[in-house]
């Protein structure tokens, strides 16, 4: 695992820019964690509130269609995926781990809406729980980092939602 993560750009979440959160059910302890940070940060960004809205959905697996359907509501300035995927003894981690990433790809450039990959992916649970909790990483809050750097960009391009009440 690489603690080398670059460091956060020095953005504000656009004034009036909401943000959706879906998060997995599955590794619940896991997922918990990170969107903790998650929005422990949104909130130090100015985020905070009816300006952020979360929903849970049952894995991984799921989490692009909900982005999808968060996103085509044209409510949200960015969407931020959550879950956790852990590497079993089976090849069940390769696909769900696998199409989960290419959902959430495939709806961030089919949706212009910056949809947020914060989704871990690791091979033992004490690794997702460090990578989520631990001192060198804090995935939730780099998700979230990750959401207002991509907003403040989309609002500078001129993009519509990026800075509407919604």
């Amino acid at each position: 695992m690489s603690d080398k993560f670059p460091e956060s750009a020095a953005v504000a979440i656009p004034a009036g820019a909401r943000v959706a959160i879906v998060a997995a059910r599955f590794n619940t302890s896991i997922v918990d964690l990170l969107l903790a940070d998650c929005r422990s940060r949104l909130e130090e960004l100015g985020a905070a509130g009816d300006r952020v809205e979360v929903h849970r959905v049952p894995g991984a697996f799921e989490l692009p269609l909900a982005a999808k359907a968060l996103a085509r509501t044209g409510r949200f300035s960015a969407v931020i995926c959550l879950g956790a995927v852990v590497r079993g003894q089976t090849p069940h981690f390769d696909y769900v781990a696998g199409q989960c990433a290419r959902g959430i790809a495939e709806v961030n450039l089919s949706e212009m809406v910056p949809v947020i990959f914060g989704v871990l992916t690791t091979t033992t649970f004490q690794e997702a729980h460090d990578r989520a909790a631990g001192p060198h990483s804090r995935a939730g809050r780099r998700a979230a980092d990750a959401a207002a750097e991509m907003m403040a960009l989309m609002a500078k391009l001129g993009r519509k939602n990026a800075d509407s009440e919604g």
